[in-house]
């Protein structure tokens, strides 16, 4: 028998593979590049990374699971830092060039070579006990909203407001430490239209026109994000007779919610006939997408989210990682749509955007 945790590309990628799917969105260099040589995009993004240790650093410190967290913390900070010089010296060390997916995942090592599950957990816990106690509030101003369209528009509004808590951003992780976040706030500063790309225009009119059967949505960060950003869309599309598959990462980084925690999340936001504040969850589907990074690569899926995806008629990639960094590009078999908030001036700059700005792009695949 083969084993199950081997890894299959996503089903609903479009084939030939090799020819049609390239992970990440910003290329650092290009085949003309010296390879000794870090491109400036390069030392860019290393500095982006290298910028974030003092915020991951002040997480592991106070992480009470790990013995010594203070000097283990030191241990990584100073050990992702070598990483990152030796990258800008020989951009081929630690098995680079480096992209988005090697320096995450370089981090990741880094962390639980040292002991560090999750870092983010006593936040993530936090966030999500705030979120779920709003839901209900969030969901009724949404069911409030007689015409479709205009409530597509409010939820859409939502998963935005939900994508800005995230901890991977060195500006944000600042922001979020001194004040938190307000996620009706958040609903009512987004910048304003047209954002950077913006299908949303399109999407309402298939909106009113077409029902999927299948939806398969990669979720990203707990809290605000999942529960009152991405939860109210998928149970639109439930109230509107699609099958939903939510696919969350196998492990924890950074503050993204993992499969255990969404199971458990759902479990308390569903009231005692199971249904979701009055919608029946049958066709709510979890899935442990096999992923352990905030980015994510979609050769490498788990065999259970490639079985459960393989009759999903659309695709939707949400957050800054996994929608705009990797997958920005990613072309499907079936309608698709890649949603998230810009949180780093390097994304904005290479899409000629403004920071925090949204990402709304849809792809309709004619059948």
């Amino acid at each position: 028998m083969e084993s199950t945790s081997e890894m299959v590309a996503f089903p609903l990628l479009l084939t030939p593979i090799e020819s049609n799917y390239r992970v990440c969105t910003i290329p650092y260099r290009f085949p003309s590049d010296n390879p000794r040589k870090p491109t400036p995009t390069e030392l860019q993004w290393i500095d982006l990374f290298y910028n974030s240790i003092p915020s991951f650093k002040k997480r592991a410190e106070s992480d009470t699971t790990v013995a010594d967290a203070p000097a283990k913390a030191q241990k990584f900070a100073q050990r992702y830092s070598e990483i990152l010089e030796d990258l800008k010296k020989d951009p081929e060390s630690h098995g680079g060039p480096p992209d988005c997916i090697l320096l995450c995942r370089l981090r990741e090592q880094v962390l639980r070579e040292l002991g560090f599950r999750d870092i983010f957990k006593k936040v993530k816990d936090e966030e999500n006990a705030k979120a779920i106690s709003l839901f209900e509030d969030v969901v009724c101003l949404n069911d409030a909203i007689e015409d479709g369209t205009k409530r597509l528009e409010n939820l859409v509004k939502g998963i935005f407001a939900g994508n800005i808590f995230d901890l991977g951003s060195a500006q944000l992780a600042e922001v979020f430490s001194r004040d938190g976040m307000s996620f009706l706030a958040s609903c009512q500063n987004l910048v304003s239209r047209p954002w950077v790309i913006d299908d949303l225009d399109t999407f309402k009119v298939k909106w009113s026109k077409k029902s999927w059967k299948k939806a398969v949505i990669f979720v990203d960060n707990s809290g605000a994000d999942i529960i009152l950003g991405i939860l109210p869309f998928a149970r639109e599309l439930l109230r509107r007779g699609t099958q939903v598959v939510l696919a969350a990462n196998d492990l924890p980084s950074i503050n993204d919610v993992t499969y255990p925690e969404l199971i458990e999340i759902i479990s308390k936001l569903k009231d005692g006939t199971g249904k979701l504040a009055g919608i029946d969850t049958s066709n709510l589907l979890i899935a442990n997408s096999g992923n352990d990074l905030p980015v994510i690569d979609l050769t490498s899926v788990s065999q259970e989210l490639a079985y459960l995806s393989s009759d999903a008629d659309l695709v939707v990639l949400e957050g800054m990682g996994r929608a705009i960094e990797t997958n920005l590009y990613a072309q499907f078999k079936c309608d698709s749509l890649k949603i998230g908030m810009v949180k780093h001036p390097e994304v904005a700059q290479f899409l000629g955007g403004r920071l925090y700005d949204c990402v709304f792009k849809y792809n309709e695949v004619l059948s």
